[in-house]
């Protein structure tokens, strides 16, 4: 353990001397508050700290304390609902001891709460051979989430005592031969570093959606399970939102929500909505299988460079028992302002816009711990982490180097417009700009598990927002009027797919989430409606009459319709939209 002492101060950088023994990345305790930090660079004996804490009141000469061990999370019950900081500081046990709701410095909680109790059932008996991610046995944990126990992955041999029981998380649940002849004594909970990946067996290839219920998303730019994907948008483009409605809605086990310095208040609404949002799949809470990373804008910034690894991690060991988990980082801008900061305050190089150099590298290595993974351990279980980071460029400028950085690494942009935002569209997704690389490798399984037509439809879908955008140009110049008919209805279409389809209400009981079956019967409606109408416009009917067809009114509020309601209705509809084409085809003038 080596020590030293505080010889420059520089806001959140610390640099000590006395660190020849200290190794990059360790966690150091500084002054005689004992704040937290860590090491980011070395130079001979002297150690470039970041502290996760305020630095006011230190002062040169103060003492340095390496730990010895790198910057790592706690793993094991307790996770499920906790409130934490950036660097896995129990926001809630801290307010506990301290008595106060301010963040105070060098307050010592342990992440993972010590006198709660667990009731372990093992899933193996003694002299059973086990390797590392192998299942010891389960925890329940919260009402939806069922913990799994697991061999550390660093670990392997012979369990040579285990036992069912009331444990906190430091108690002896067992003990663990290795092949050496060591003894391991084995516990419910297991510690990782945070900046190095959970190991796996395999990465499986991004064959199935995340289902979000969220149309745009879905029909046209969807996510793979275990993909990527990036949200950039201004100020007030909705990005916020987008991704609540992901975490609430988002077809996974374990949600992992990151506030990576952003506004208090938008923290203060998650906090406050999570536990009152029912999970639609089992009627609890969300909180019951969510873990919050609080990390505001007015907690110190190095924090903010921490909190997206401990948030990654975490979801990773989630993945590991098996399960599906969406990870939302909001937003990754914030990130890299700090990144940013920490840079110059270490006098290096600086590139675009004053972002370090490896700005592009770093957020690769976060991004690429995602993916649908075959865990570690006999049983060969499938897990998956999908993460999805929100971009804040300033203005809104696309080009700026931390979208562009992210756009080189994801295989998902959802490019959110202002000008939609301020229409009112929301999710303001922008149906032209955005895309993703994911579709050709789900085809298959959306033709088989919706619907053969779904491609088909959802590439006439695209066409006709395509052609729609090149005929504005001339409505703008010589008015709709001058259209030829197809192209009137064409934007009728469009503006249809626009309305009724893309546009989706977040407050709206029902048209909060849609399932795939309904977003198909959407689909197909306002198609089967620009299929008729054209094929009426073919044998004379007046395109004015069509367009005022009393059931496009239904086709628009179709979205608003129960799911157990929806095969009715859509027949309905269908039936109606037959026979007012057939009435406008006979209501043709006679020349």
């Amino acid at each position: 353990m080596s020590k030293g002492t505080i010889k420059k101060i520089a806001g959140p950088l610390v640099i000590a001397t006395g660190m020849r023994d200290a190794n990059m990345f360790d966690v150091v305790r500084v002054g005689e508050r004992r704040l937290i930090g860590e090491i980011i660079e070395i130079h001979d004996d002297q150690a470039s700290i970041q502290v996760y804490e305020e630095t006011s009141g230190l002062a040169p000469g103060a003492p340095v304390e390496s730990t010895g061990v790198p910057m790592s999370v706690e793993l094991g019950p307790g996770l499920i609902s906790s409130i934490y900081d950036g660097i896995q500081r129990p926001l809630d046990g801290i307010m506990r001891v301290t008595g106060s709701n301010q963040l105070q410095r060098g307050v010592e909680v342990p992440s993972l709460p010590r006198d709660k109790v667990w009731h372990f059932v093992p899933s193996v008996e003694a002299g059973a051979k086990v390797t590392g991610g192998d299942i010891l046995g389960e925890v329940r944990e919260s009402q939806i989430v069922t913990h799994k126990i697991m061999v550390s992955p660093l670990l392997s041999g012979t369990i040579s005592e285990i036992r069912e029981g009331d444990f906190t998380v430091t108690d002896q649940i067992g003990t663990l031969v290795t092949e050496s002849g060591k003894e391991e004594p084995l516990t419910l909970m297991q510690r990782w570093p945070v900046r190095s990946g959970r190991p796996y067996s395999q990465k499986l290839p991004p064959k199935m959606p995340l289902v979000s219920g969220q149309r745009v998303i879905d029909t046209l730019f969807p996510i793979a399970k275990g993909g990527v994907a990036a949200v950039p948008g201004p100020f007030g483009s909705g990005k916020t939102v987008v991704q609540h409605q992901l975490a609430k809605w988002a077809d996974a086990d374990i949600v992992v929500y990151i506030g990576c310095g952003e506004r208090g208040n938008e923290m203060t609404d998650v906090l406050n909505e999570f536990p009152e949002l029912k999970d639609p799949k089992t009627g609890f809470s969300l909180m019951e299988r969510t873990v919050l990373i609080a990390n505001t804008s007015d907690m110190p910034v190095a924090a903010r460079e921490a909190s997206i690894y401990t948030g990654i991690t975490i979801a990773e060991y989630f993945r590991d028992m098996g399960y599906s988990v969406a990870l939302m980082a909001d937003s990754t801008s914030r990130w890299a302002e700090a990144l940013r900061e920490m840079s110059g305050r270490l006098e290096e190089m600086p590139g675009e816009e004053g972002y370090p150099a490896y700005l592009g590298s770093r957020l690769a290595q976060f991004y690429e711990r995602a993916g649908r993974v075959v865990t570690l351990g006999s049983e060969g279980r499938e897990g998956a982490l999908s993460v999805i980071g929100a971009v804040s460029p300033a203005g809104g400028d696309i080009s700026e180097p931390v979208t562009q950085a992210t756009l080189r690494i994801v295989k998902v942009f959802w490019r959110l417009d202002a000008n939609l935002a301020y229409t009112r569209h929301f999710p303001a997704i922008n149906w032209l700009s955005s895309y993703s690389l994911y579709l050709d490798s789900m085809e298959d399984w959306f033709n088989e598990s919706v619907d053969a037509d779904w491609m088909r439809l959802r590439g006439q879908m695209t066409r006709l927002l395509s052609v729609e955008s090149s005929l504005n140009e001339m409505v703008q110049l010589v008015g709709m009027d001058a259209l030829s008919a197809p192209d009137r209805l064409t934007m009728e279409t469009a503006r249809s797919i626009r309305e009724d389809f893309l546009h989706q209400d977040a407050f709206h009981e029902i048209d909060t989430y849609t399932s795939l079956h309904k977003q198909f019967l959407m689909m197909k409606l306002i198609l089967s409606f620009d299929d008729v109408s054209r094929k009426a416009l073919q044998e004379g009917a007046d395109i004015s009459k069509l367009v005022a067809m009393p059931v496009r009114e239904r086709i628009g509020r179709f979205k608003y319709t129960r799911e157990d309601e929806l095969d009715t209705e859509y027949a309905k509809i269908a039936d109606q939209l037959e026979k007012e084409a057939a009435q406008a085809i006979s209501d043709k003038e006679e020349f």
